[in-house]
């Protein structure tokens, strides 16, 4: 779905797409009773999130990169659901929201200063131009990739431990799908910031004159989801998910066999900084890509096989491609 980036901001962070997660942590009670059906869930998930990580990876539009970071992240909220971690879920959705949120907010700033233009290989050299959205940039991004103590780190770092806590083989192959798209969010987060604000310039000379910051309704909105973003996790997280709280009363029913909050707890320590490692790894292998861009850009071209494989995940693995051909006449 498509609309301008406000609507965006409401639909894609807070709303319409997390009705979804929502009904399913709703569902609790009957999910608990079915095995097969948690498994197919988390299945989904963990794919969803695999899959529009990798993606996102290969788009130039700001916009969309943005979007299938959504819908990398419902993949989140779904496999935890998968592996009944419902209240983490339902905290890494409420933790979302606000990095989402400020996330587009700073895209249609873009957008709006760039004279509508979405593809970033038309932008550069933003950040003298655009600072206070690029310190937004930035921190909705860490959050997203759940740097420690920002708001992301609290439910999405909570989920991979979670999920590997339950020690099933199915839950061990969750947690890899997740930690992998943990790598693929820092690539295209870091792509999107370096070639939006610290490439060489690549615009016309006209927008020259035309690039400002937002107006106070917009840079005062953006402002109230950085603290959020900054803020949220670390206030709200022994109320999601702490031990013995009484926040959801009878709202979410987990079997006992279940639970893996204290698993999680006592887990080995290098499975708590695995995300990390590689979300640094994620940003490390752009940067690298960057130094070796044209020897990489050459031997793309090189092999025929090497532009099948891009424009197989440039266009979605098209999936829109079979669904407008063989689903909908």
């Amino acid at each position: 779905m498509e609309g301008p980036t406000p609507v965006s901001a409401l639909i894609h962070a807070a709303t319409m797409v997390t009705a979804g997660v929502f009904l399913v942590i709703r569902s609790s009670f009957i999910f608990e009773y079915a095995d097969s059906s948690l498994v197919f869930v988390g299945l989904i998930g963990a794919l969803t999130c695999f899959f529009s990580s990798i993606i996102g990876a290969f788009q130039f539009d700001i916009k969309k990169i943005v979007a299938y970071s959504t819908c990398s992240q419902l993949g989140y909220m779904f496999f935890s659901c998968g592996v009944s971690n419902y209240s983490v879920s339902l905290f890494h959705l409420f933790n979302h929201a606000f990095f989402k949120a400020l996330l587009f907010l700073s895209m249609g700033a873009i957008i709006h200063a760039m004279s509508d233009e979405q593809d970033f290989r038309r932008m550069g050299g933003l950040l003298n131009l655009l600072p206070f959205t690029y310190v937004m940039v930035i921190i909705g991004s860490l959050s997203l990739l759940a740097f420690p103590f920002l708001t992301g780190f609290y439910s999405k770092d909570m989920i991979l431990e979670f999920t590997y806590a339950r020690f099933t083989i199915t839950s061990f192959f969750l947690f890899l799908l997740g930690v992998s798209a943990a790598f693929f969010t820092a690539f295209y987060s870091t792509r999107l910031i370096y070639w939006v604000f610290l490439s060489s310039p690549n615009f016309y000379k006209s927008n020259l004159s035309s690039i400002h910051e937002p107006g106070f309704y917009m840079t005062f909105s953006m402002f109230i989801l950085f603290v959020f973003s900054v803020f949220a996790g670390y206030i709200f997280n022994e109320c999601f998910i702490g031990v013995g709280s009484s926040f959801f009363g009878n709202a979410i029913f987990v079997f006992f066999n279940n639970f893996s909050i204290f698993d999680a707890e006592f887990s080995l320590f290098y499975v708590k900084y695995i995300p990390l490692f590689i979300s640094l790894l994620g940003i490390f292998i752009f940067f690298m890509s960057i130094v070796y861009f044209e020897k990489i850009y050459f031997l793309f071209f090189r092999y025929q096989s090497l532009v099948l494989l891009y424009k197989f995940f440039s266009r979605s693995f098209f999936f829109d491609l079979v669904l407008v051909d063989f689903f909908f006449f």
